[in-house]
């Protein structure tokens, strides 16, 4: 009975093709061909593949290792190019100090030149002053000289030699300013 329905069965089988259904022959090819498809591609495909693979991984590393390098490179200019601001940074604070006391001492150099100047100011007016002073004083001394031999003259009535007389009223005023 078995027998009889899978007779029945087979010739149903045979006619109905669908996606579902399975045929002896084509898996058989398609094996087959599968097979051999994979034999070409192993021979001449997969090399070439896993070459290329493994170049383009070389490749990669070697893009890293260059990356690394560049990177510790490029570490090691920043440390530098700080370095150079620090001591950049440095020499500009000792020169500002520099030219600060530099600046002080010409000031303070300034201050004494013109203090100098005006104590030597000072001391030439004085002089001047005293000796226009000296000046006046024996002006007035010839003027007072004058005026007293004037009115003794008048008071005496005759004229007395001018010099002599002169000379005795000098002597006179010099013992009236050593009285003082």
């Amino acid at each position: 009975m078995l027998l009889t329905l899978i007779q029945a069965h087979a010739p149903a089988q045979e006619h109905a093709s669908g996606p579902l259904t399975v045929e002896g022959g084509l898996m058989f090819w398609t094996i087959v061909v599968f097979l051999l498809l994979l034999a070409i591609l192993r021979k001449f495909a997969w090399p070439a593949i896993l070459g290329a693979v493994e170049a383009r991984e070389q490749a990669l590393e070697r893009m890293l290792a260059e990356a690394a390098a560049e990177r510790e490179q490029a570490a090691a200019l920043l440390a530098e190019n700080q370095k150079l601001i620090g001591e950049a940074k440095s020499q500009a604070h000792a020169i500002i100090v520099e030219s600060r006391g530099v600046a002080e001492k010409d000031r303070a150099l300034a201050m004494e030149k013109t203090r100098q100047e005006q104590e030597e100011l000072l001391a030439r007016a004085r002089r001047e002053i005293g000796a226009e002073r000296e000046r006046a004083v024996a002006e007035l001394r010839r003027e007072a000289v004058d005026l007293s031999l004037a009115a003794a003259s008048r008071l005496i009535e005759k004229r007395l030699d001018s010099e002599t007389d002169r000379k005795l009223v000098q002597e006179f005023l010099a013992t009236m300013d050593e009285k003082r």
